[in-house]
């Protein structure tokens, strides 16, 4: 995948925090490329920084210094307001805890990102429904989330997170919440998805499960990305 344009782009991402009146360096000159259709996972222990480096790739955070290039878009140099739109267009994400809205029916959390993009049209449900069948839910399509088992939750929210066909999507912890066997079938839907749809799939978590569907493994050392495992 070397002779691909990298779609996400880390340059020398340093990132402190400020903890008991002392400055805590978390990212230390950080670098990374990713290319179109790779799946990335990034494991290590709680505080080692996966989650700050997971903000910094996603725009949700800054960097102190270095570069965030997203298919040659500088976002860290956006606006505020201008990331979240940025964010909102072309990633998509799926939480450890779900994130589903509540009030919300099913086919309505799906299709939310497509509502706040704009991008609704007469064939969206069709869509919706396709998608759901995939995953043995079309029956479920006006329940609730707390009508459904964590697994289908999960499920679901892998659903929201490709439904607009983002060139990115980000996977916080997806399966810290489920058991190893539900857990492995969430794995396996995220890699059919975004194989399916040619997205990028990159992936924190602390558990090593995830490096079997991952083409690299990293782990954050001092600070650092080092590769631990190259599956192409």
């Amino acid at each position: 995948m070397s002779n691909k344009e990298p779609i996400l782009k880390l340059q020398d991402i340093c990132k402190s925090y400020i903890q008991a009146d002392q400055p805590q360096l978390i990212l230390d000159s950080a670098n990374l490329e990713i290319h179109p259709g790779e799946i990335i996972a990034i494991i290590g222990r709680s505080g080692s920084g996966k989650s700050t480096l997971l903000n910094m790739m996603s725009g949700i955070d800054k960097p102190d210094s270095g570069k965030v290039i997203v298919s040659q878009q500088v976002i860290n140099e956006l606006s505020e307001y201008e990331r979240t739109c940025y964010r909102r267009k072309h990633m998509g994400f799926v939480f450890q805890f779900f994130n589903l809205i509540p009030t919300l029916t099913i086919r309505e959390n799906i299709l939310l990102p497509l509502e706040l993009n704009k991008s609704l049209d007469p064939n969206s449900i069709d869509f919706v429904k396709s998608l759901l069948s995939k995953v043995g839910l079309n029956n479920r399509m006006n329940h609730y989330p707390d009508q459904l088992s964590g697994g289908e939750q999960q499920r679901i929210a892998v659903l929201r997170a490709i439904a607009h066909k983002p060139k990115l999507v980000f996977a916080d912890e997806p399966t810290g919440n489920l058991d190893t066997e539900t857990g492995s079938d969430v794995l396996n839907l995220l890699q059919d998805m975004v194989q399916k749809f040619n997205m990028t799939l990159l992936m924190v978590t602390h558990s090593s499960d995830v490096s079997n569907i991952a083409n690299r493994v990293f782990t954050m050392k001092h600070g650092k990305l080092v590769k631990l495992k190259n599956h192409d």
